[in-house]
């Protein structure tokens, strides 16, 4: 029986472990664990998820990495490289502290470095890796609805896989180590460049005259249609730029990005430039906003309001 243990338990994190401490697969045992570096969000998650947990199935908090020394697969759901590269090669962390034969599945978003050295790190201690950054954000988190990318050894992409899935509407192998993570930076690319574009698109609309709510009927059922679109007008229209991913968070991976680009001599101009419109964002002081709070940049070039 396989014993599950899941560390991270902020913004996506909290719903990602409650979906798979009431799903959990056939062949799972009947304790589930969970730890967060802040016990009082240890502790609201345990409060929250034990009534919903499947029926048998034990929440228990760890109370530090080596709690979770007995479980056979650890999901890793970390806000930075940083903490990801602590708690697996840390003095406390897993790679010292789990059993050989375990799995470790990192979820966050994390840059290719670090992920060669986790995955070389644990495969000297005969622990598994995967890979699997997730896309979606909050909403999908907590609806179950993620999209995973994975990647690592096939054998044990398949043995975690039904795991995912208990988070997930979409589960798909990338290839080797890294490759994971590779596609989450794709990802990203392209969702940050739709945010910016959108912010300076209907900024120059409103300029021009234009109602904002009219625009966005007009074009969401075209090509210019997204579900990045249809979050940035919601968050643009009610003005709360209220996260789930944030504008800090976007301007790391699209760094990430920036990082693998030049690791294989790919140009991404279009990238840089996003960049910097987060950075700038960030300058502003829309860090801990939504994305879609770049829009407040030409706003204030322009004098205008996107609402």
């Amino acid at each position: 029986m396989k014993t599950v243990g899941f560390i991270g338990l902020g913004v996506m994190g909290h719903f990602m472990a409650g979906h798979l401490a009431q799903k959990l697969p056939e062949g799972s045992g009947k304790e589930f664990f969970a730890y967060d570096i802040d016990s009082a969000k240890a502790r609201a998650f345990a409060d929250a998820a034990g009534a919903a947990a499947s029926a048998g199935v034990k929440i228990s908090l760890a109370t530090g990495l080596s709690g979770m020394a007995g479980c056979d697969i650890v999901f890793l759901s970390l806000p930075s490289s940083e903490a990801v590269r602590e708690v697996i090669l840390g003095k406390e962390g897993l790679a010292l502290s789990l059993k050989k034969g375990s799995v470790v599945v990192d979820t966050s978003t994390t840059e290719m470095g670090v992920v060669k050295a986790a995955a070389a790190g644990l495969e000297a201690a005969g622990i598994g890796f995967i890979d699997s950054p997730v896309s979606g954000g909050e909403l999908a988190a907590k609806n179950g609805t993620l999209s995973f990318m994975a990647g690592g050894r096939q054998d044990v992409f398949d043995a975690v896989k039904p795991y995912c899935q208990t988070m997930a509407a979409s589960v798909v192998y990338m290839g080797a180590t890294g490759s994971g993570q590779a596609a989450k930076a794709v990802n990203q690319m392209i969702v940050g460049a739709a945010f910016a574009v959108i912010a300076e698109s209907f900024s120059m609309g409103v300029k021009s005259g234009l109602d904002p709510k009219a625009l966005y009927e007009a074009i969401k059922g075209g090509w210019a249609g997204s579900k990045v679109l249809d979050v940035a007008a919601a968050d643009m229209f009610s003005r709360e730029f209220k996260p789930g991913g944030t504008v800090d968070i976007h301007w790391k991976d699209l760094g990430y990005a920036l990082s693998l680009s030049k690791d294989t001599d790919s140009p991404v101009p279009v990238t840089a430039l996003v960049h910097e419109v987060f950075k700038a964002a960030r300058a502003r002081g829309e860090g801990q906003k939504s994305q879609p709070a770049v829009v407040r940049l030409w706003e204030d070039l322009l004098k205008i309001e996107v609402k």
